[in-house]
């Protein structure tokens, strides 16, 4: 399992690389939702199995947003991908500046626990009880996060009518 969650959290890093580094709308969308679905794997290692599952449903109408209006802003009919020279210099100080920061951090990380090794101690699982209190004290902050996804999907609707009534769509 922890070797399952090194690989996870190593694709998190190259996911967010490639969001950072890659000029093109198209494929920084790509990374962002790549990077978001091993996060959300990360949460389900760590033993937080629900709310890595809620926020993996929520990220995907997020990044249905962000697709849509980075789809309709993107004026490039051939975007540079992440075979492109200027692109690999990109990746390439990325993955240096990761290295050195692990590299400097290396001696002082005592490592992660996960969740399901001793499952035979527990009696309730973790997120079980998270949930009883995201809905009764954070329950004000989940109307709250709802009506901002649902403001987003307007904005980003009205961007992305047209040349006839959008106000945005000249830029």
């Amino acid at each position: 399992m922890m070797y399952f969650l090194d690989l996870l959290l190593l694709s998190l890093v190259v996911g967010l690389i490639g969001v950072a580094s890659n000029p093109a709308p198209y494929f920084a969308a790509l990374g962002l939702a790549v990077a978001a679905g091993v996060g959300c794997g990360v949460l389900i290692g760590c033993g937080g199995s629900l709310i890595g599952l809620m926020l993996f449903l929520i990220y995907l109408g997020g990044m249905l947003v962000v697709f849509a209006y980075s789809a309709a802003l993107a004026s490039e009919p051939f975007p540079e991908t992440w075979g492109v020279g200027s692109v690999k210099i990109y990746v390439l100080m990325y993955l240096i500046g990761v290295g050195v920061a692990a590299w400097c951090f290396w001696g002082g990380y005592s490592g992660y626990w996960v969740a399901d090794e001793f499952k035979e101690f527990f009696v309730v699982r973790g997120d079980t009880g998270g949930v009883s209190l995201m809905y009764s004290v954070g329950g004000g902050m989940l109307v709250v996060s709802a009506w901002i996804l649902l403001l987003c999907l307007f904005v980003v609707l009205e961007l992305t009518r047209g040349l006839s009534r959008g106000a945005l769509r000249a830029v």
